[in-house]
């Protein structure tokens, strides 16, 4: 095992990069919150700001994937479609099986240059986690309770306050509501069968009313859906604990493009499409399992060297001063001051923990387990 790779498993190492993570989301969120000013005088370069805030603490994850992993990204799909990438608003339906398929979705928009307006439909309660939820509220993020009579009104607003967004936008639906499980999969196929729907094998029953309302309240403003459907070569299961560990993965991702006039107006008629659309997932799936390999030409998109210089420059801005504080502590022998050093840096730990736990799919939502078995 060479130094770096030595490296890449001590739990030190993990804590310094968690460290420089935290402290410069505080200070980003900080910065955020003062630029709540600008809104009333100008919203479009208060987003524009906020859009580049948020790509400096979202390309330190990016950079744990590209640069501390070595995972790499395939995409497979056509000239057409990757010529298109970042210069469109779009809507993105990903399947949502992993625990990193987030992060292999912000490498793609981080190398097409639009990680820090990418937007998601996110569940309320990631609002209330610090970093993640606090950097989401200003960027708009739509955010809901996963119950339609509640959420209607809020995630219509929300979206409609978008048309006018500056930045090429690329809004991410996870249409199945939840992290697949086979409890949730199986309580998923029991709705299906109720309800006379095809049943999937590989994906839960997607729930129809986030895309309906995203594809209504965005004519006009999206140009297309690009369907995303992920896998990792040798049957692995990436985690994030993985990343930070030094793993390498390799991801396929098959990505194709459907134009937003193709998919019907009608209500009805669209929830019936994006049901098709999940049944050609599936199929995709079964492909992939079978041979190995998605259809479609592959690409790979070179990785861009602003991930990596963003992490080194709030290292260098952050790991100084604590390592100059660090030696003061323990030069100076108080034994106060040391346990006091110490218990900072456990509670630090706690925390970079609890953090990565919000990604780990045995700790998701139990949504699904009851929700599946109301109707939509």
């Amino acid at each position: 095992m060479g130094l770096i790779a030595f490296l890449k498993t001590q739990f030190i190492v993990h804590l310094l990069i968690g460290f420089v993570f935290v402290v410069s989301g505080l200070i980003i969120n900080f910065v955020q919150l003062c630029t709540l000013i600008l809104w009333p005088i100008n919203k479009q370069f208060y987003r524009r700001v906020n859009c580049r805030l948020a790509y400096s603490l979202w390309s330190q994850l990016v950079m744990l994937l590209e640069w501390w992993s070595g995972t790499e990204c395939t995409l497979f799909s056509d000239q057409a479609t990757v010529d298109k990438f970042g210069k469109e608003h779009v809507i993105i339906i990903l399947n949502h099986n992993f625990e990193i398929d987030f992060l292999c979705g912000w490498t793609m928009t981080e190398r097409f240059g639009v990680l820090g307006s990418s937007k998601v439909l996110a569940k309320k309660e990631l609002l209330y986690v610090p970093l993640i939820g606090w950097t989401w509220y200003f960027l708009e993020i739509v955010f809901c309770k996963r119950k339609w009579e509640e959420d209607r009104d809020t995630v219509i607003e929300g979206l409609r306050r978008l048309s006018d967004y500056p930045e090429y936008m690329w809004f991410l639906l996870y249409c199945e509501g939840t992290r697949f499980t086979e409890t949730k999969h199986r309580i998923s196929m029991e709705v299906a069968e109720s309800k006379g729907l095809p049943k999937l094998k590989y994906h839960l029953l997607p729930r129809t009313k986030g895309f309906t309302t995203a594809v209504q309240c965005l004519r006009g403003t999206v140009s297309a859906v690009y369907d995303v459907t992920l896998n990792f070569r040798g049957n692995k299961n990436p985690s994030l604990l993985g990343i930070l560990y030094g793993k390498k993965y390799e991801a396929d991702m098959c990505v194709r493009r459907f134009p937003l006039e193709d998919i019907p107006v009608d209500e009805k008629e669209a929830a019936n499409w994006l049901h098709k659309l999940y049944q050609e997932k599936d199929a995709l799936q079964e492909m992939y399992n079978q041979e190995g390999i998605f259809p479609g030409r592959q690409f790979k998109p070179p990785r861009r060297p602003w991930t990596l210089l963003n992490f080194l420059f709030w290292a260098t801005v952050l790991l100084s001063p604590l390592f100059t504080f660090g030696f003061g502590i323990f030069a100076s022998g108080s034994p106060l001051l040391i346990l006091a050093f110490l218990g900072f840096v456990g509670a630090a730990s706690f925390g970079v923990r609890r953090l990565i736990g919000v990604t780990e799919i045995e700790k998701g939502s139990s949504y699904g387990n009851q929700e599946f078995k109301k109707k939509e």
